[in-house]
């Protein structure tokens, strides 16, 4: 009798943790993508060129890698509940203090949304997969996803909604209020222990020597990257087309996000393992297709389906590459996913500055999102051989 309540009272805590874990991605997924429809309004309101309108990636996914080292070392040493604690009320510093003051305060706001966005993204990944029954750990993750897409999705449209009522402050002030609510209402839940497997070292020696190991790096870097670009650039692209993108400019990541979300949503009825490679190949060749596609459409409507085509295209890539590191790399997936994680960090910063300082050199902001195309096409070269 003891052992069932004790079980009732696990699953019940850990239905709780789950559900916190949902709901802190929603604004992850809003802050992750902030900058894509804030852009245009940044760009505005403190001058910047594209070189340092760039910058602000830059800012956020340095700080998020930085943030994802943290995360390791807090739940290592002292479990999940300081890192997502802390996660959620940097998070919330830094979506507060956005607008408050000079480009300088802004990026420092970033750079701390950022640091809090590298600390809940892993902690939170690997809370809710430790805590999920195993028969349905991967319907958790992708349900965890979904909720990003989500917010990613919102916080488009959110923006457009806001701006076009001059309440850009307000619904980021929500955005803060909502995140400290969420840090209180998770600090008195049961969270699990650290993680202190004692599986061994990673031999990275050995791992270096295995071109495999570089493929993945390879990806790891490249997909974010050139995702991020897409989604992080597409507005302050289209905001270039005349009075009409001026007005559609705030709405344009909501497209690219929504089918991206979709895409994942079908993705998890439809994928499969025998199939995986064909879904990557198939995937990187009709993302750069759309990426194609919304950079010579001459209007609106064909940049718009590009970035469709694009989202829907990218939808699956990242889910089933994560699923293969696992597979290949079994229970030393978890420490060469550290790794990969940073990567997943250091391209986003990398190819969306270079967007900006592409565009800048070249007076064209269309010669910067050659770059995201470069990467996508690299990508699909990579998978046209097994392994």
């Amino acid at each position: 009798m003891a052992t069932t309540e004790l079980e009732r009272a696990q699953v019940l805590s850990n239905r709780r943790l789950s559900y916190a874990g949902l709901a802190a991605f929603l604004p992850t997924g809003v802050l992750t993508t902030l900058l894509g429809p804030m852009l245009p309004l940044l760009i505005a309101r403190w001058q910047l060129s594209d070189a340092q309108a760039g910058n602000l990636f830059l800012v956020q996914f340095f700080s998020q890698m930085l943030g994802v080292q943290l995360a390791g070392v807090l739940m290592a040493r002292r479990g999940y509940r300081p890192a997502f604690l802390l996660g959620l009320l940097l998070m919330a510093g830094g979506s507060a203090t956005l607008l408050m003051g000079s480009a300088a305060l802004g990026m420092a706001a970033v750079g701390l949304y950022g640091l809090g966005l590298g600390m809940i993204i892993p902690t939170d990944s690997l809370l809710v997969a430790e805590i999920s029954p195993p028969d349905s750990r991967a319907s958790a993750m992708n349900l965890l996803n979904f909720f990003w897409g989500a917010g990613a999705v919102m916080c488009s449209l959110m923006i457009a909604w806001a701006a076009a009522h001059g309440m850009v402050p307000v619904f980021l002030g929500f955005v803060s209020a909502v995140l400290i609510v969420l840090a209180v209402a998770a600090w008195g839940l049961q969270f699990p222990a650290a993680s202190r497997a004692g599986d061994g070292e990673v031999r990275w020696r050995e791992l270096a020597r295995n071109p495999v190991i570089w493929l993945f790096a390879a990806v790891f870097f490249l997909y974010p990257g050139a995702e991020t670009a897409v989604g992080g650039w597409i507005g302050s692209y289209v905001a270039r087309l005349g009075p009409l993108g001026t007005r559609w400019a705030p709405l344009m990541p909501a497209f690219f996000w929504a089918a991206l979300t979709a895409g994942r949503g079908l993705g998890s009825l439809i994928v499969s393992d025998i199939y995986e490679r064909r879904i990557l190949r198939a995937g990187f060749a009709t993302a750069a297709a759309g990426i194609v596609l919304l950079l010579v459409s001459p209007s609106l409507p064909g940049v718009i389906l590009g970035a469709m085509v694009t989202g829907l295209s990218f939808a699956t890539l990242y889910p089933i590459t994560v699923a293969r590191l696992s597979h290949h790399f079994g229970v030393t997936a978890r420490s060469i996913g550290a790794f990969m994680f940073t990567l997943a960090a250091l391209g986003p910063a990398v190819i969306s500055w270079l967007v900006g300082v592409t565009s800048q050199a070249t007076g064209s902001l269309r010669s910067g999102l050659l770059l995201p195309l470069g990467a996508t096409v690299v990508l699909l070269v990579i998978h046209l051989r097994d392994w």
